[in-house]
Order: C-alpha cells, then sequence, then structure tokens
C-alpha cells in the first residue's frame, strides 16, 4: 500500500508534507508510512477516500483495478498548468506582494557599489577564568565553590 500511497502523491503533484496537510494528519505518520516504518491505519486509509473521492479503494486497499474510480479522467502532466497545481500556502493570508513596494533602480551603480567585499576582524578571546561555581540541591541548599 505505501508504493500505491507513493503513487497517489506523485500524480496529485503533493510532497509528504503537503499530503499530510490536505489529509489533516500528522506529518511524522505519513514519513513513517512512506519510509515503511508503519503500515498505513484504518483512519489515514479512510482519509484518503473522503478527501481523494476520486480514488478507487479496491485499489487502495488491494491494488485491483485502476487507481481511479469509473469515469474519473486525470490530467495529463503534459496538459497540467501552473495553475492546476495546489498553492504553497493555500488559505492562508500571507500574499507577500500585497504589501510589496516598487524599488526603481536609476542605473546600475548601485549594483556595483553592492559587491565590494569588506574583510571582517575577529573579535580577540581573552582568556577566561571560572570565578564561581554554585551547585544548587533539592532540599534548597547550595554550595559554592570558587578559586583558591
Amino acid at each position: 500500500m505505501k508504493d500505491r500511497i507513493k503513487k497517489i502523491m506523485e500524480n496529485e503533484d503533493l510532497t509528504a508534507s503537503r499530503f499530510a496537510d490536505r489529509l489533516e494528519i500528522n506529518r511524522a505518520v505519513v514519513s513513517h508510512i512512506l519510509t515503511g516504518r508503519n503500515n498505513p491505519s484504518l483512519d489515514v486509509v479512510t482519509k484518503i477516500l473522503l478527501e481523494m473521492d476520486y480514488i478507487n479503494s479496491d485499489w487502495l486497499l488491494r491494488g485491483e483495478g485502476s487507481m481511479y474510480k469509473d469515469g474519473f479522467v486525470p490530467k495529463d502532466e503534459n496538459e497540467r498548468t501552473l495553475f492546476d497545481r495546489e498553492p504553497v500556502n493555500e488559505g492562508k493570508d500571507t500574499d507577500v506582494t500585497k504589501y510589496a513596494k516598487e524599488m526603481v533602480v536609476e542605473s546600475g551603480d548601485n549594483i556595483a557599489k553592492a559587491d565590494v567585499k569588506q574583510s571582517v576582524r575577529p573579535i580577540p578571546i581573552t582568556k577566561r577564568k571560572v570565578r564561581q561555581i554554585i551547585i544548587y540541591y533539592d532540599d534548597n541548599t547550595f554550595e559554592t565553590f570558587g578559586p583558591h
């Protein structure tokens, strides 16, 4: 079943983390399934079949028949467009472009100045000495040790 889940992820163009997010399951669960550490639980299989209702349950469970239910025609990889892909931040309002301001570069002089390399001097490390060590005990007492 692990290979069939990988095939679903490949056909849906989903990474393991996006697949887990889409099914609303822990990412570690998907990772353990894909590495073969764990078999998919009934809960995971149910979530796949509910979320992706076009997947043939016989194919997912036993590997029999075709991947998709009768009547479902998946888009060929060559027919997919940029807009068929699942958005990275689906449902989240993280569009940074709506707050971005346009910068106009007058000339290429600014770019040449940015390429100048500067050397950074290391901060000298002075020799450090231990001043005091304090040990706290669970009976709320402590001992202090220092150089003699």
